[in-house]
């Protein structure tokens, strides 16, 4: 199903922008429900950060739980049940999820209610949560520290600029330490961002086929190519409208927005997973099938192989491009439309 309405936008909140995945567009979401006095549901990281769950917030100081993606599969637990008895009691709902936790969510109430509102994501695929647990406990031995927090994508730079950033504390000193480390290098996200972790039912996602959500949202990759004045480095976002009750509600958040609508062929130009699932890799069994016979060390060094190889053609084919702008070339630069992770660790010692 195509969207009734495309629009490129971005909160006009920069602060707000930093601390979201790309243009803030759930933050604003999320206080239109907080004025209605209403609870939104979405994915937070569980508190040892090993895992991903659907929770309920209804204060904005609690929002930060639920900004920006996270890449691994979240359990859903009770929050089917919990909004349902919102929705009974006349709250106004927010859920935010993937397409099939919105199919998923939409089938359990089993009709519509008017006060419910369902905003998915753009979903590449949903990765392995125990390939997640296991890359987290490698990264706390690796780095000798207890892991606090994860932002999967983290823009301390800008929203184009790559780089991973590791938030330690340090043992000596007491503080945290930062690292970075580019999605081109880091295992896990080249697991995912290559297909080989992912839920078999990603490969043929029904939920693409079956829209259900009221507005889906994402990064508006290739913006700068399409509307150059709504790219500035911290973010913009790709809405859908899929329903008047959608364009309703970014009617009335509208004014906190910089918007401009765009047809829905240039918003998914370069956003094909909006519409089509990721492909199988021949090697997604025998990577599963390591991944329980292999420590996760063993595991790191079989597949990142093609990690390097592909980050060293990356780097050959950006100066290639480079050297034929110097030259007078027509050609243009494309830019690297990256994200990073951060992690935080606490490193003090446990005591039993």
């Amino acid at each position: 199903m195509n969207a009734l309405k495309t629009y490129a936008c971005y909160n006009k909140n920069n602060e707000l922008r930093m601390r979201s995945s790309s243009g803030a567009i759930f933050s604003s979401l999320a206080e239109y429900v907080f004025e209605k006095h209403g609870v939104v549901y979405g994915v937070a990281m569980s508190s040892d950060c090993y895992a991903a769950e659907l929770i309920s917030v209804t204060n904005k100081n609690d929002l930060d739980k639920l900004r920006s993606s996270k890449y691994l599969q979240a359990k859903v637990g009770n929050a089917f049940k919990n909004i349902k008895k919102d929705l009974l009691l006349g709250k106004i709902v927010l859920f935010t999820g993937t397409g099939c936790q919105v199919n998923g969510l939409k089938k359990y109430l089993g009709k519509e209610y008017e006060n419910l509102i369902c905003v998915d994501v753009i979903c590449h695929g949903a990765p392995s949560p125990a390939l997640w647990k296991e890359y987290a406990q490698y990264q706390e031995q690796r780095n000798g520290g207890k892991l606090k927090s994860v932002n999967f994508r983290c823009k301390d730079n800008s929203w184009t600029d790559f780089g991973i950033k590791e938030v330690l504390e340090d043992t000596s000193e007491g503080k945290a330490k930062k690292l970075f480390i580019s999605k081109d290098e880091d295992f896990y996200m080249q697991m995912f961002l290559k297909n080989y972790c992912l839920r078999p039912s990603c490969y043929d996602c029904v939920a693409k086929k079956q829209k259900m959500s009221d507005l889906t949202i994402a990064d508006f990759w290739g913006i700068n190519d399409i509307e150059p004045e709504m790219s500035d480095g911290l973010g913009t976002s790709l809405v859908l409208i899929r329903t008047v009750k959608g364009q309703n509600i970014f009617n009335q958040i509208s004014i906190k927005l910089k918007l401009k609508e765009v047809s829905y062929e240039a918003g998914v130009k370069k956003n094909s997973a909006e519409f089509r699932s990721c492909t199988r890799p021949l090697q997604r069994d025998a990577f599963f099938d390591d991944m329980r016979n292999l420590n996760f060390e063993e595991l790191e060094e079989k597949y990142s192989a093609p990690i390097k190889h592909s980050l060293k053609a990356k780097i050959k084919n950006l100066i290639k491009s480079i050297l034929r702008i110097m030259r007078g070339g027509a050609e243009r630069v494309m830019q690297n439309m990256d994200y990073s992770l951060c992690f935080v660790f606490d490193c003090k010692e446990e005591h039993h």
